[in-house]
């Protein structure tokens, strides 16, 4: 008898990506997604969010801790924290889409029981799981796109991508087949960590107002 291998051995999402329908067909088809093993420890599939006519979406890596126990997107310290930066830049918040590359939290944890530590996903993991930014760009079309941390960089633009050397600055690159614009800054957990907090905030809303002005 031969064994047949599981829909998460072929680390693609795409045989459980709809063919059509809009956001919500995509976040129930999501829910059910079996195409990598992160799905195994995870709580439950964390779809995108937000205005599905935004102007600007921004892809951050995963979701953390409370985003994987709520179900939404950037709902944690680190998204209060992104929506502070968005207000104070002249971006509202409430009319952007917010997503991350990959929909199943990854994690470890230091002793049983303990709580979960953030493992970041491997180029395998958010290649298997690019099909879904691929919908929600082609759902959403956005006008520009804000790229948070090196992680959803490596995503979006490949391997090579370095958020230290292109922060700040407007790309134009061909995203999942569409010409997109993108501004790519740090992940807010990133300034949540920094020793020196505040200087790392004032560098996230400089580079998030760069997105405000080409929204302007």
């Amino acid at each position: 008898m031969v064994a047949t291998k599981a829909p998460e051995d072929a680390y693609t999402a795409e045989p459980f990506v709809p063919g059509r329908g809009g956001l919500t067909a995509l976040r129930r088809a999501a829910a059910e997604c079996r195409g990598c093993p992160l799905h195994r420890d995870a709580t439950q599939t964390v779809f995108g969010a937000g205005n599905k006519d935004a102007r600007v979406m921004l892809v951050g890596e995963q979701p953390g801790d409370q985003e994987d126990r709520q179900g939404k997107p950037f709902v944690g310290p680190a998204g209060r924290l992104l929506d502070r930066a968005l207000e104070e830049a002249g971006i509202d918040p409430s009319e952007a889409y917010v997503t991350n590359a990959v929909k199943h939290f990854k994690f470890t944890r230091a002793e049983p029981g303990k709580r979960r530590i953030h493992k970041a996903p491997t180029l395998r993991e958010m290649t298997a799981c690019g099909p879904w930014l691929a919908a929600e760009l082609a759902v959403v079309e956005p006008e520009l796109i804000v790229v948070l941390g090196a992680t959803a960089g490596k995503a979006l633009l490949g391997s090579s991508f370095r958020v230290t050397q292109v922060r700040g600055t407007v790309l134009e690159e061909e995203i999942h087949g569409r010409p997109e614009r993108l501004v790519p800054t740090v992940h807010p957990s990133s300034v949540l960590r920094a020793d020196d907090r505040e200087a790392a905030y004032r560098g996230l809303l400089s580079d998030l107002k760069v997105a405000a002005h080409v929204l302007a």
